[in-house]
């Protein structure tokens, strides 16, 4: 197993505040965040409150069993998008927490352009990550975290993968 990096909630909120600059600080004025489920799916809540934006949910899996921590299975993307945005399409900002390999966000760049609903509706489409690993063959448009390694990035919310619902029970019990 590769080294891990623990992010703590502080660290993870600073980070996604740091994206948040870098992006109003480029000019790209979003009118759609779309994030890559479930590891964009905390950014782009923040993301959405800090730029008053609706989101929309694109379901992609790619990482699947225990113990397969480095390796990429196939990637399986969703039928649909899910979203209550009005007007999708515009100005896109296709968000991921990572890119460790870049196979699954230029994938889903290539799923969004072909997307019946929003096919030519699509002004640009622009990527977000919090983290990107050396390996990775993908440039993000922002990155607030450009790695020298590849470490497997343990988020503060995966603390759940490991808890039991019965164990939550048990501790709030009165």
């Amino acid at each position: 197993m590769s080294e891990k990096l623990i992010v703590s909630w502080d660290d993870y909120n600073n980070t996604v505040e740091r994206l948040a600059v870098q992006i109003y600080d480029s000019g790209y004025k979003p009118t759609l965040l779309v994030g890559i489920m479930r590891g964009g799916a905390p950014m782009i809540d923040i993301l959405s409150r800090v730029f008053k934006l609706k989101c929309a949910y694109l379901a992609v899996e790619s990482y699947s069993g225990k113990g397969v921590e480095d390796e990429q299975g196939e990637i399986v993307f969703s039928r649909e998008m899910s979203s209550i945005a009005k007007n999708m399409g515009g100005n896109i900002l296709l968000c991921d927490d990572l890119s460790d390999t870049g196979i699954t966000l230029n994938k889903s760049v290539d799923w969004l352009k072909k997307y019946e609903p929003i096919k030519g509706k699509i002004d640009n489409i622009k990527t977000a990550t919090l983290w990107k690993k050396q390996k990775s063959t993908f440039d993000p448009d922002y990155c607030a975290v450009k790695l020298e390694n590849n470490p497997w990035i343990v988020q503060p919310f995966e603390v759940y993968e490991e808890i039991r619902i019965e164990d939550i029970k048990k501790k709030h019990q009165k």
